[in-house]
């Protein structure tokens, strides 16, 4: 399956661009989702103390899944392809490793 596949097969269980506010909803809804991935995380290192071997893969896996829904719901409505998206970003990976600015901060290394 490729990115723009997975979109529009997420587009089956999405409400329509003109359900009220849904630019918003799709918003929140992505931060809400990476919340939660985070929120397993914090409770990993106040329970689990930071232990990996008791990482619960399976819900993050379905929590990631979640946040990858969001994302790309969201692009869509926002008509950006996923492909795209997923193509420009690697570009721009592999263009800070040519130049030697993976680390740092700023968007425009």
């Amino acid at each position: 399956m490729d990115f723009d596949e997975y979109q529009r097969l997420a587009l089956r269980t999405a409400s329509p661009r003109t359900a009220p506010h849904e630019l918003l909803h799709l918003v929140l809804g992505l931060v809400g989702e990476t919340g939660e991935v985070a929120e397993k995380f914090k409770k990993w290192v106040r329970d689990d103390a930071s232990d990996e071997s008791r990482i619960d893969r399976a819900d993050l896996t379905k929590e990631l899944g979640d946040v990858l829904w969001y994302a790309a719901v969201l692009a869509d409505y926002l008509d950006i392809s996923f492909d795209e998206i997923a193509r420009l970003n690697i570009d721009k990976l592999a263009s800070r490793a040519e130049r030697g600015v993976l680390g740092g901060s700023g968007d425009h290394r």
